[in-house]
């Protein structure tokens, strides 16, 4: 026998402080428990908020499950109607990985045995910023209800739940977490920074929020780190292929300032599309920990240490060191389009001339797969004898079938000289020499 779902009657609770401040107000829902507009929810540095969270009825949260079983038609699931849970294709054998949009409403879905859970929320994130900012509680609330009523009638465990959030979804995942201890993962892709950026744990995604937390971040979300591996492709601010945002600098409402960013959220999205493609690179979009961006770009964390480097994206979790300690920054590069992933080579060229030479060394690499690609080692005057080295990021995955040398003289230089290539050394990142 099913249960009918019925309207959540919000009682609003009025609280007068004693204090300067401005009076907290609390609104409250049977299921889901009360909610205020006090600090740290509000009126704190960053975080200059007013307002409560919409009702669970506005909200409209909506859980549509996918599985191989109905990988192209969701089936609609909720607690509150226990029957279209048992009547569903979840199983409590598979992980459970939930999809969370955020402000910018994003898809995704995985094509592989699991119980993948798109959470709906366009209700509460549709309109304005701030307003999708209060709501963030409400979706974690309504996340937090259903894992419980997993546990509790399923036996099913929360270590098996991934939650995979985009934007604010990021800090929805970390709301539920917060509520709901023991949850095995969550995946912050691009975490929303505006009214999250440096604000109290509780009110934003952080590491204590799941048993394994995972960062992507690629432009206009949080840049302070956040999980127990953060990982910040090129740098974490500009993203390859992505034009740079560039708002007005008369745009002071945050509300204006999202908008221009749901009209230009090409590096925003790409977390999104990292993520979608590592699920089928599994070898791919390798990540070394470093204290900066510049130290990586020189080579300084390179090659991966004797434990290995973690992967950015789905198979963030393989790493075997991923949780020794939080905060670990991870950097890595990318390219422009897909595929997206890169891989990381040390090259040295040891020159043979017969004098001291002005020009390009460039290499060409040939991948197994017949795949080749040109690129520039170094540029200006050589000696003969001497070894230059450059690091670059290749598209070539796997072994190097051919290796050329390739010397271009400046243009107006005189010399009559032969310049040519002694040696050529490749180390890869993630597997030592070549």
């Amino acid at each position: 026998m099913s249960v009918v779902e019925q309207a959540e009657v919000p009682i609003l609770i009025t609280r007068i402080s004693l204090s300067l401040c401005t009076p907290g107000r609390e609104v409250c829902y049977q299921r889901l428990g009360c909610f205020s507009d006090s600090p740290p929810w509000a009126g704190i540095p960053g975080r200059q908020l007013a307002g409560l969270p919409s009702s669970p009825d506005a909200v409209n949260t909506n859980f549509l499950l996918y599985t191989r079983n109905n990988m192209g038609k969701y089936q609609k699931i909720s607690a509150t109607n226990p029957s279209t849970i048992k009547a569903s294709n979840f199983r409590t054998h598979r992980k459970t990985r939930f999809i969370i949009h955020g402000h910018l409403a994003g898809f995704m879905f995985h094509y592989e045995d699991v119980n993948c859970i798109l959470t709906d929320w366009r209700g509460g994130s549709s309109g304005l910023y701030t307003d999708a900012v209060n709501n963030v509680r409400i979706v974690g609330a309504e996340l937090e209800y259903l894992v419980n009523f997993l546990e509790k009638e399923y036996g099913y465990s929360p270590a098996n739940i991934h939650f995979i959030g985009h934007s604010l979804g990021a800090h929805v995942a970390g709301e539920a977490g917060r509520r709901k201890p023991g949850i095995g993962r969550i995946t912050g892709l691009d975490p929303a920074g505006p009214l999250f950026q440096y604000t109290p744990t509780m009110v934003r995604l952080d590491p204590s929020d799941a048993k394994f937390v995972d960062i992507i971040h690629t432009h206009a979300g949080i840049l302070q780190t956040c999980g127990h591996l953060d990982f910040y492709p090129n740098g974490g601010k500009k993203m390859p292929g992505c034009k740079q945002l560039r708002v007005p600098p008369a745009t002071r409402d945050i509300n204006d300032l999202m908008r221009a960013y749901r009209s230009f959220g090409c590096g925003h999205k790409r977390s999104l599309r990292y993520y979608a493609e590592s699920i089928i690179t599994p070898n791919g979009f390798v990540g070394y920990q470093c204290d900066t961006y510049r130290e990586f770009v020189l080579g300084d964390c390179f090659p991966c240490p004797e434990e290995g480097c973690p992967l950015m994206g789905h198979y963030a979790d393989k790493f075997l060191h991923k949780t020794e300690k939080e905060e670990q920054k991870v950097y890595l590069n990318t390219g422009p389009s897909p595929p997206y992933a890169r891989w990381r080579k040390e090259i040295h060229v040891k020159v043979c001339a017969t004098e001291t030479m002005k020009g390009n060394i460039d290499v060409a690499l040939t991948g197994t797969n017949g795949f080749r690609k040109k690129y520039t080692i170094d540029k200006g005057t050589f000696k003969p004898g001497n070894t230059y080295l450059n690091y670059i990021d290749t598209e070539i995955s796997g072994n190097i079938s051919k290796v050329e040398f390739l010397w271009k003289k400046q243009l107006g230089h005189a010399d009559r000289g032969c310049m040519g290539a002694e040696e050529v050394r490749i180390i890869s990142g993630e597997n030592g020499n070549m």
